[in-house]
């Protein structure tokens, strides 16, 4: 579904810096294997959106690939602008579940090998975040996995148009999160944006502006963290 507002042009009602970032030596890999096996006790900040669809909601999973580079980063996609939800968002790979699928972790590893080429024997899974669920009507699970840098990627064109990493420190710094708002049918909703500049192999800048369901579920892997 496409937005009826450009969420880029929102001005910014806040920025979090006043809260901490998660560490450098949390954000190793064996420190976050060791938060997803001995969790915190801990509660995500957003958990569902305002509804704007009428649609019965469907189970769906997302893979949170962390590549294990020398900096830890978060492979994300760029969705292509005629799917039906979520056209030209940035995403994490996945998708709806399917009957088939033995649980949420499977519908994750299953919808990155189908959308990106991700084999699942390529993904360490550490464990799931609790569900997220949209305002377009599905309720996602994020699936959490390390990945290593060297595997060969298949985007499928219909749904990727581009796939990018971030830096996975940039992404758990409150200080990177902004706060918008807007009035849709006389109803509120605010939602948090993260936009990423960086420069392309070409050299060329560019700006990722990462939103919505995204940066709630980055929000929460946040909120997971640092607890």
């Amino acid at each position: 579904m496409a937005t009826s507002f450009d969420p880029e042009k929102l001005p910014v009602i806040g920025i979090d810096e006043h809260l901490p970032p998660v560490g450098d030596h949390d954000l190793l890999p064996h420190a976050l294997r060791q938060r997803f096996t001995a969790p915190p006790v801990w509660s995500p900040e957003i958990v569902v959106e305002r509804r704007f669809t009428e649609r019965k909601q469907a189970h769906a999973s997302v893979l949170v690939p962390i590549v294990l580079r020398e900096e830890l980063t978060v492979l994300l996609t760029q969705r292509t602008d005629h799917l039906t939800d979520h056209a030209g968002q940035i995403s994490f790979p996945g998708g709806r579940a399917e009957p088939y699928d033995a649980d949420a972790v499977a519908t994750a590893l299953r919808e990155a090998q189908e959308e990106i080429g991700l084999a699942p024997e390529h993904v360490d899974v550490l464990g799931s975040l609790p569900t997220y669920t949209t305002g377009t009507g599905f309720i996602v699970t994020p699936v959490i996995g390390l990945v290593q840098p060297d595997r060969a990627l298949q985007p499928d064109p219909f749904e990727v148009a581009e796939v990018f990493e971030v830096p996975l420190a940039f992404l758990m710094n409150p200080a990177n999160h902004r706060r918008h708002a807007i009035e849709l049918g006389g109803v509120q909703r605010e939602f948090l944006s993260m936009p990423w500049d960086t420069v392309d192999e070409q050299g060329t800048a560019r700006r990722y502006f990462i939103w919505g369901a995204t940066a709630a579920m980055l929000r929460n892997l946040y909120r997971f963290l640092s607890a």
